[in-house]
């Protein structure tokens, strides 16, 4: 179900000192998003800044992303927690909110056992939603390690997982251990698509493709036709804002982006910071490779 660029939405905010929703605005970002060709989008992930959304913001933005989509490409609504009851509240209101499945973060900060994930996962599948895991060691402190992600994987409602590990083999074991099953990879991480493509994954879930959205999708299309020379190419015509966007804390230096292109963006909200004069000047200078 879930193949392709998906973008991980940034969740814009208004410019008043409460920094409140700017739902005209999501709707406009996602409307330019189906124009550019997008397979998918992912609403209230990290990017969406989802860790600063009261819950009724987040489902907000996720009501907003399932009426702006309007059926015509798939919404994966981040519903994550460290919380497994706050996460089944999310992912409840998700599906009845029409979403067409949840991407789920391994729990953060209180690093759960074994049993303890499986019983947490499991919680959430059995809601009756479409579950992608999303593995991001760097934000959680721990990794889902492959042989856990391919027992989750006989779960009939864990249909993928984001991998954000950064570590190739371990995508590799994960596509290989699976192949039997109705479960896709999805890369976490923008500059490794390319080469988790080419080891069989279904595509990603980008942060670039808030920018570029129309390039990351030629990208995949040329790795789906066996094109890798194309596919190189704008790998590497693209790998200056892919490593843009990693100058400050993401969604910092994409939100920032986003602003400078015109877009609705707005500030992000405290604890974090806009981005300095330093960086927002060198991100300047790779926005100008793509005019």
């Amino acid at each position: 179900m879930f193949e392709g660029v998906y973008p991980a939405i940034i969740t814009p905010f208004s410019q008043t000192p409460d920094r409140a929703l700017d739902l005209e605005g999501l709707r406009s970002n996602i409307a330019y998003l189906i124009g550019e060709g997008v397979h998918g989008i992912v609403p209230c992930g990290s990017t969406g800044e989802s860790a600063t959304l009261t819950f009724e913001e987040h489902e907000q933005v996720i009501g907003v992303a399932v009426e702006a989509a309007d059926g015509k490409i798939p919404v994966l609504a981040g519903t994550g927690s460290n919380n497994t009851a706050e996460a089944i509240r999310f992912t409840k209101a998700a599906r009845d909110l029409g979403a067409d499945g949840a991407l789920v973060i391994s729990p953060y900060y209180n690093k759960p056992n074994r049993s303890g994930l499986v019983k947490h996962f499991t919680a959430l599948a059995d809601l009756d939603i479409p579950i992608v895991l999303y593995n991001v060691p760097g934000r959680t402190g721990q990794n889902l390690q492959p042989d856990l992600v391919v027992e989750l994987a006989d779960h009939p409602n864990i249909v993928g997982v984001k991998e954000a590990s950064g570590d190739l083999e371990q995508v590799s074991m994960i596509i290989e251990g699976t192949q039997d099953k109705d479960f896709v990879v999805l890369s976490g991480d923008d500059a490794l698509t390319l080469p988790i493509l080419a080891l069989g994954g279904a595509g990603v879930i980008s942060v670039a493709a808030d920018l570029m959205p129309a390039q990351m999708v030629a990208m995949y299309e040329a790795v789906r036709r066996g094109d890798l020379a194309e596919a190189r190419r704008i790998h590497y015509e693209l790998s200056p804002l892919f490593r843009a966007m990693f100058i400050d804390t993401n969604p910092i230096p994409v939100k920032t982006a986003v602003g400078l292109r015109g877009m609705a963006a707005g500030p992000v909200r405290l604890p974090l910071d806009d981005l300095d004069a330093g960086k927002t000047e060198a991100l300047k200078e790779v926005l100008r490779l793509y005019d």
